[in-house]
C-alpha cells in the first residue's frame, strides 16, 4: 500500500479531518491534502510528528510494515 493511502486510511479510521492533521503539522488543510494526493512529499519532520500523534511506527505509516506498532 502506498504511504499516502496509508496516511489517509489512518486519518479516516480515527475520524480526523485533513484540517486537524494540517494543524498538527503546522500546515493548512490544502497543504496536508497535497501530501495525501501526491502533490507534495511527506517530510521526515512531519513523519515524526504523525508517528507521535498517532502512536504508530514510521515503518507502518510509510508501508514498510503491515503491523501497527
Amino acid at each position: 500500500m502506498d504511504y499516502r493511502m496509508r496516511l489517509r486510511n489512518v486519518r479516516e479510521d480515527r475520524d480526523f479531518t485533513q484540517s486537524k492533521i494540517g494543524e498538527i503539522l503546522n500546515k493548512s488543510q490544502q497543504g496536508y491534502n497535497h501530501i495525501e494526493t501526491g502533490r507534495a512529499e511527506l517530510k521526515i519532520d512531519d513523519l515524526k510528528l504523525l508517528c507521535h500523534f498517532y502512536k504508530l511506527s514510521a515503518d507502518y505509516l510509510i508501508g514498510l510494515s503491515d503491523e501497527p506498532k
